[in-house]
């Protein structure tokens, strides 16, 4: 008999690796840099000549917008080197400095926490962009193209930003107050911004930041700033069981390519997900808030960490530099050890294998290796099974949780160091000389590397912060990219729905109605209702922006900044509509992704697709699924499963990669 080794490791596992790595000692110190003509005195608008870029920034051949950026502080006592770094560029000539435009203006924040929001001006949405070879281009779906836009690393010590060995965030509420302690001082450089419109907006682990700076501009007697609308991408709005955990199963009906379109396979994380308590049903509207969701470990060692746990250990804490820098390492070290991977031949057989075992698992119960982590679970199957991530096998194993259809690897690198910390960039931007730029850093909470972020996620006061936005007009915009499996759009969907806005819980009516790029094709899904908008950007992943920026570029304009009215339901005496219409094939939750599976490598790129007859028998399969899940002990057809797990062989062991979220 022919026995088969399965090689796992868990997030969980490599999370605590870059910790130990990483996250040692004091935190370090640094302060902002003091350039020729610095002002003295308070803030005021003779800064604005000091702030404004006017050297020449290297390889940038294109006249730019003006622009301004430097260091300014956040105003906590005792800590007068906590600052905030900002990188303003101005929509027309004149606005950003006017004091006579009720226009509005943007912000952006990217997440980690940790993540400089540079990342998101030189790769996803600012006017610069930096390319595979580090060459520079105009990106000429700029947002500051829309309108006056500032991209600011925060909380203090990220990015550029600065902060001395004790001046760390505690948690968001120091966090919210450093923000408008920043924003108090800029309003005194360009006092116009004080009562025009801002639009603030971020990704990811900005779900935590916006709304905690939201709620604490609703508590401020006077705000100095006059916030209209909030936007948040792929965000981490709710709980880690929520947005990572819950949506697996609906990350597998948009890309069943990830387990190779097999029904059983896919029967199986239903049951998991089902005995798990992740099979919430979204009503419109909802009738009655979603339970709390609980989290069960398995025998893993790791999966004790709970998904919200494990999420805040993880993110920001590896740059994507640093992280092809260790897939190329371990891929050096698989070479010589190719002997004992894995023929396509012996894949299928080890597949069939993993679902005929049956040892140590009783029919309808909890995996009791991987517990509740069936997202772990999920990413292990395709880097052991499935064409082509399981290439990655041999160069330590790689699924790009942030774009799905991307299984290139080594992946294209996304490395802004070297124009940042090039001293004619640094000059010419005011950026601080007392420490390096770095794309994420692991965040030292209260001043300490062994702290998480203790902050409650936004769900938990989201229905307060959503009354408050309606008797002050400001309105919410959460928008997802269709291939993100990180924060899929599901988790958004649920906290939608689990918050009461406009005296209604959640939506009225499902989400379904189209959208449409420049080019009149088809770009996602949009619905909205009581001042809340719901955007769903097809061919997106979770940097929105730098993995479509054409529709990123339409919604941002005719969605946040504009009065473009698609998708919003309308109520004229009893008769309910909804401009554009409702599409019923949109309705079910579920866009699918693309047929096109990237892999090889940044410079030498291939497209996979799946056998037709495959695909025809998922099609043929999937309408037919019933909702609710059948008792694994009840059906014939579907063989019980348990993985056999050897965590390591001949120390050739799988290490799942997780690009950590910007």
């Amino acid at each position: 008999m022919v026995s088969y080794v399965f090689i796992y490791a868990t997030v969980a596992s490599y999370i605590l690796l870059v910790k130990a790595q990483q996250s040692f000692g004091t935190p370090p110190s640094s302060w902002p840099q003091v350039y020729p003509g610095m002002p003295s005195g308070d803030y005021s608008p003779e800064w604005q000549a000091y702030f404004q870029v006017t050297e020449s920034l290297p390889n940038v051949t294109w006249p730019l917008a003006r622009n301004w950026a430097g260091n300014i502080p956040v105003q906590r006592e005792g800590h007068p080197n906590d600052t905030l770094f900002f990188w303003a560029f101005e929509n027309q000539e004149g606005s950003f400095t006017s004091n006579a435009t009720d226009e509005p203006w943007g912000i952006w924040l990217n997440g980690g926490p940790g993540s400089s929001s540079m990342v998101g001006l030189l790769f996803e949405n600012g006017p610069i962009h930096i390319q595979n070879d580090y060459s520079l281009i105009e990106n000429q779906y700029g947002w500051s193209a829309v309108a006056d836009y500032v991209w600011i690393d925060q909380p203090v010590g990220v990015g550029f930003g600065t902060a001395d060995s004790t001046g760390y965030i505690f948690d968001e509420d120091q966090m919210a107050t450093d923000f408008f302690g920043f924003l108090e001082n800029l309003v005194k450089v360009f006092p116009g911004l004080a009562t025009r419109p801002l639009h603030l907006t971020g990704e990811s682990y900005a779900g935590m930041y916006i709304p905690y700076i939201t709620k604490a501009y609703f508590e401020m007697e006077n705000p100095p700033v006059t916030l209209a609308k909030i936007a948040i991408g792929d965000g981490t709005i709710a709980s880690g069981e929520t947005f990572e955990l819950l949506p697996v199963v609906s990350v597998l009906e948009t890309y069943p390519q990830i387990i190779g379109y097999d029904t059983a396979v896919f029967e199986y994380f239903r049951e998991q997900e089902a005995l798990c308590g992740y099979d919430l049903t979204l009503e419109y509207p909802q009738n009655g808030h979603f339970p709390t969701l609980n989290y069960t470990s398995g025998a893993d060692p790791f999966s004790s960490m709970s998904a919200s746990g494990r999420y805040k250990a993880r993110q920001g804490r590896l740059s994507k530099k640093l992280f092809l820098a260790e897939m190329e390492q371990r891929y050096n070290v698989r070479l010589a050890k190719r002997s004992t991977s894995l023929s396509s031949r012996e894949r299928v057989r080890a597949r069939d294998a993993w679902k005929r075992d049956l040892a140590g698992r009783a029919n309808g119960t909890i995996d009791p290796w991987y517990g509740c982590d069936v997202y772990d679970e999920m990413l292990d199957y395709a880097i052991n099974f499935t064409f082509p991530w399981s290439l990655s096998k041999q160069s330590g194993g790689m699924f790009d949780v942030y774009n799905i259809p991307d299984a290139l690897n080594p992946e294209a690198p996304m490395d802004a160091s070297v124009f940042l910390n090039d001293n004619q960039t640094r000059s010419a931007i005011h950026a601080p000389t007392s420490l390096d730029w770095q794309e994420s850093i692991y965040y030292p909470f209260g001043n300490n590397y062994s702290n998480d972020d203790p902050s409650v996620e936004p769900m938990a006061f989201l229905t307060d912060l959503a009354t408050n936005a309606t008797a002050k007009n400001v309105s919410v915009v959460v928008f997802s990219g269709n291939d993100d499996s990180l924060v899929p759009h599901l988790g958004s969907q649920i906290a939608i729905q689990n918050t009461t806005f406009g005296g209604i819980q959640g939506f009225t009516r499902k989400p379904s109605t189209p959208w449409y790029d420049d080019d009149g094709e088809f770009a996602g899904i949009v619905h909205q209702e009581r001042n809340w908008t719901y955007i769903l950007v097809e061919h997106a992943g979770h940097l929105v922006g730098y993995t479509n920026p054409q529709s990123a570029f339409v919604f941002v304009r005719d969605f946040i900044f504009g009065n473009n009215q698609t998708g919003l339901v309308t109520n004229t005496s009893g008769t309910v509509t909804v401009v554009g219409g409702e599409v019923s094939s949109l309705a079910d939750e579920i866009m699918t992704g693309q047929a096109a599976i990237y892999y090889g490598s940044a410079t030498t790129e291939s497209t996979y697709y799946f056998p037709t007859a495959t695909v025809e028998a998922w099609n043929a399969y999937i309408p037919t699924a019933t909702s609710t899940m059948v008792s694994l002990a009840n059906s014939a057809s579907w063989p019980a499963t348990q993985i056999s797990r050897v965590m390591a062989i001949g120390g050739n062991l799988i290490v799942v990669f997780i690009m950590f979220a910007l």
